[in-house]
């Protein structure tokens, strides 16, 4: 048995969301590439890699996990490139966007001479663009709230392009539907209608959870398909995060303590919701857990889960139990394979779960323990 907490990721549950993404690709003409922000457990790529899949970084450590790892095309965005980083971008990426004219404008001059060096292996810039439609109800991940850092609005651009801008780039959706991209891309349209003409590419961000139970692909399709229809001269490309890795992977516990406070009662974990599940605090979300009952339950035993952190709020819950919970028993809490492990920290020096993966032919091989080292060498 495995010692707990550690993450598992399945891998046929990766090739069915692999299989699923592909899929749509193929029937909709548009480039779906893997943003580097939700998932970087880089010892799962060779899967990746047998279908074809590209990415997209926010930074250089991002970039190069993807050329060393990944090995296909790498596109970049960042709200700010710095003379220092930017031309380890251009030697490494096939796509820039920047998130304003005056970054581009800063940089411009280096693509132009870069791609003068490099004839067939040019470097396309992208200009971020904020439609102004806000489909997200959580605000820490709304990047259309009004005062947004993110993208240029179509009144800030006017009336056409620099010279060197070949691609635009919106991104305003969160695990959200395909009714919310329609949403997002009527705006798109209406307010950069009078720049498409210009640009080679749009790239419609991430956000685009096509790999969840009910979300609806064909409709997906058809809508990128009748933007291909509308502007066919575009290429058009996707960078979902969470769709690739949606329920392949789980964090499973176990209970060390229950503890009794003015009638809540509190099973603590080997496990933190600050450090290693902390999206369950800043979303906030309550994931689902294997051996609880259904949440529309109203029998059973309530309890919350409590990390083993010193954090006052390292908490969430509740969960109703068939039985009590008692020290040594397991809690498997469900999909914990996207932005989870991009997100942990080492807070309290909690040692971190391991990570396995469980093969196709159902054995098990651990991709990664963590010791002291790691906790240590953070700060040498």
């Amino acid at each position: 048995m495995i010692p707990t907490p550690y993450y598992i990721v399945y891998e046929e549950r990766l090739r069915r969301n692999l299989s699923l993404i592909t899929e749509v690709a193929r029937e909709s003409g548009a480039q779906i590439i893997m943003a580097f922000k939700a998932n970087a457990l880089w010892k799962t790529f060779p899967i990746f890699r047998e279908y074809g899949i590209s990415s997209t970084a926010s930074s250089l450590n991002e970039m190069q996990l993807s050329l060393d790892y990944l090995k296909g095309e790498v596109h970049a965005y960042c709200p700010v490139y710095t003379p220092e980083t930017f031309p380890k971008f251009l030697a490494g990426c096939s796509h820039i966007t920047f998130n304003s004219l005056q970054q581009f404008r800063r940089f411009s001059a280096l693509i132009d001479e870069y791609n003068s060096a490099h004839p067939g292996q040019e470097v396309s810039a992208g200009l971020r663009v904020n439609p102004q439609c806000s489909v997200i109800d959580t605000d820490i991940y709304n990047p259309c709230l009004p005062g947004s850092r993110f993208g240029m609005t179509a009144d800030m651009i006017g009336p056409s392009l620099p010279s060197g801008i070949k691609g635009l780039h919106f991104h305003a959706l969160c695990e959200s539907s395909s009714h919310d991209l329609e949403k997002v891309l009527a705006a798109f349209e209406e307010q950069f209608a009078h720049l498409l003409a210009g640009v080679e590419w749009v790239n419609m961000g991430g956000g685009h959870l096509m790999t969840k139970k009910g979300y609806d692909t064909y409709h997906l399709i058809s809508l990128l398909r009748a933007f291909k229809e509308r502007h066919p001269h575009l290429h058009v490309i996707l960078e979902p995060g969470s769709a690739f890795t949606w329920r392949t992977g789980d964090l499973v516990t176990e209970v060390m303590d229950v503890v009794e406070n003015q009638g809540v009662k509190t099973a603590i974990i080997d496990a933190s919701f600050a450090c290693h599940m902390p999206d369950c605090l800043e979303m906030p979300y309550k994931p689902a857990i294997t051996e609880a009952l259904p949440d529309d339950a109203s029998h059973g035993h309530i309890y919350r889960l409590g990390g083993n952190s010193c954090l006052s709020g390292d908490f969430t819950g509740d969960w109703r139990f068939e039985r009590t919970l008692q020290p040594g028993d397991r809690l498997t809490l469900e999909d914990m394979n996207h932005y989870t492990t991009v997100k942990t920290h080492m807070f309290n020096g909690i040692q971190h779960p391991s990570i396995w993966l469980s093969r196709m032919d159902g054995s098990l091989e651990c991709l990664r323990r963590f010791t002291y080292e790691d906790y240590r060498d953070r700060m040498d």
